[in-house]
């Protein structure tokens, strides 16, 4: 290894953690994935910061959370004058490319600031719309099985660009950065990962709790998309084709590492793969994601780090936040953040995964009601979810979730909160919040948000301003006045 690393980054969309074989799920089939688990380490206790794609990619690249900068929707941004970890390496000499175009992270100008080369090699020929069957399909995201007819889709053309890269990588450290929409939906795959998993055998989604103690969307999201009449085996049919569009994915990912190889970088690299957020699939009767939705299933990461000359097969349980990334890839490449941020580098776990880390990982999202012009306006077929966000905004309202090894506690501005006890309850589905039994429980997640709100609320920027500038005044004879 030398001593500053490459990178490849790989960033899957709306990927849970339970539909990735190394992280314990016994139905899908995600050998690649699960090579790279064994070569390096497997965090089971990631957490994303927020649930949502654009504002979970802007906490993760600054290091802040969500709250810290305002990052709380699809439409702010990162800016020119914000910090993030692709153009801190670029800053740093190293060679930055991002192989692909989604372009929903940074600001106008910022990619350009950020990167050496962005974009295809290989060009898509084709999108992810298209028609729906028939029924209540639509409103599952579900458009199954499509034609191989030899067009590629925009992760396929991201994949050839990164294969074709790596067939002339630059001189000198670099960092290959390749974001993918699968397995976000709409859910639907090719031949031959299509037919790859049995209906029969996948499981049935996790169905719903006790619905005095959920928050309203549930119940708004179940009777707006009439889940309530979608069959068993339909759920199962969704889940299996999310299944298949995993095995995609994960045969996608084999390939880059191949290429990885077959460059002779292999020793030189560090490889990274997460998540931005997960994906209902069923679970409580929902489908797809909730700016405000805290589950286990949309918030936790399967994010593995392998390479760097660390121990191969390594498994932490410790409770890791995504924003963890950018420390851990700045002291891998010698390079000193010049921003303050919220990240504890995971380079301590990688060499024990035993030593200490967090206490608690946070994730939070929503709006208040005041912010409902700026919701988004989605059409078809988010059309539904976005007509709840207009028609009723406290559904969608503030919501901090804190979590340990044991417990889920979630603060909601406008609903009851919620307590979760996951050693007994792993799918979050009895709310415990309130019961005079787990009160000491209560109170201290709670104390614990007040003081997370209170130590990251915002950040002093590293640059300071003169205590008492210059100021131009007007010359005298102009006929301006000063005061």
């Amino acid at each position: 290894m030398t001593s500053r690393p490459n990178f490849l980054v790989l960033m899957p969309d709306q990927l849970r953690a339970d539909a990735v074989g190394a992280f314990g799920n016994p139905h899908v089939d995600t050998p690649h994935i699960d090579a790279l688990a064994a070569r390096g380490t497997r965090f089971t206790n990631a957490f994303v910061q927020h649930p949502v794609c654009s504002p979970s990619r802007a906490s993760l690249l600054t290091g802040w959370y969500p709250h810290t900068a305002g990052h709380r929707t699809l439409t702010h941004l990162l800016k020119e004058h914000e910090p993030n970890l692709l153009r801190l390496l670029k800053e740093a000499g190293y060679h930055v490319t991002w192989a692909g175009a989604r372009g929903d992270t940074f600001a106008p100008g910022v990619t350009e600031q950020s990167v050496h080369e962005y974009g295809f090699s290989t060009l898509p020929t084709t999108g992810y719309g298209g028609d729906y069957p028939d029924g209540v399909w639509s409103r599952l995201f579900y458009r199954g099985r499509v034609p191989d007819d030899g067009r590629i889709d925009p992760d396929e053309a991201a994949v050839r660009t990164a294969e074709g890269w790596l067939a002339h990588p630059p001189e000198g450290p670099w960092v290959l950065f390749v974001p993918l929409v699968a397995p976000h939906c709409p859910f639907q795959v090719e031949e031959p990962w299509f037919s790859r998993f049995d209906r029969a055998t996948v499981p049935n989604p996790a169905a719903p709790g006790d619905p005095s103690g959920e928050p309203g969307y549930m119940r708004a999201v179940r009777d707006r998309y009439g889940t309530g009449e979608v069959t068993p085996e339909q759920w199962r049919e969704v889940v299996a084709t999310y299944y298949g569009m995993v095995a995609r994915l994960d045969d996608q990912l084999g390939r880059i590492t191949r290429a990885v190889e077959a460059a002779g970088a292999a020793e030189d690299t560090v490889t990274l793969f997460f998540a931005d957020h997960g994906e209902y699939l069923g679970d409580y009767g929902l489908i797809e994601k909730w700016p405000s939705a805290m589950h286990d299933c949309v918030t936790r990461d399967p994010l593995v780090i392998s390479g760097g000359g660390f121990t191969g097969g390594q498994v932490s349980d410790a409770m890791v936040e995504m924003i963890d990334v950018l420390p851990t890839v700045l002291e891998l490449a010698g390079v000193e953040a010049p921003h303050r941020h919220f990240g504890r580098s995971l380079t301590p776990l990688l060499r024990d995964p035993d030593a200490p880390h967090r206490t608690y990982a946070f994730t939070e999202g929503g709006f208040t009601v005041e912010e409902e012009p700026q919701m988004e306006r989605p059409g078809f077929p988010y059309d539904r979810k976005g007509a709840i966000q207009h028609e009723r905004p406290e559904l969608v309202g503030k919501a901090i979730a804190v979590r340990d090894r044991e417990w889920t506690y979630v603060w909601r501005l406008y609903e009851q909160p919620e307590l979760y006890d996951r050693t007994k309850d792993p799918r979050e589905r009895t709310n415990l919040a309130g019961a005079p039994a787990y009160a000491d429980t209560e109170r201290r997640l709670r104390d614990a948000v007040l003081r997370w709100l209170v130590e990251t609320t915002d950040v002093i920027p590293a640059v300071p301003d003169p205590r008492l500038p210059q100021v131009a005044l007007p010359a005298p004879g102009t006929g301006v006045r000063a005061c």
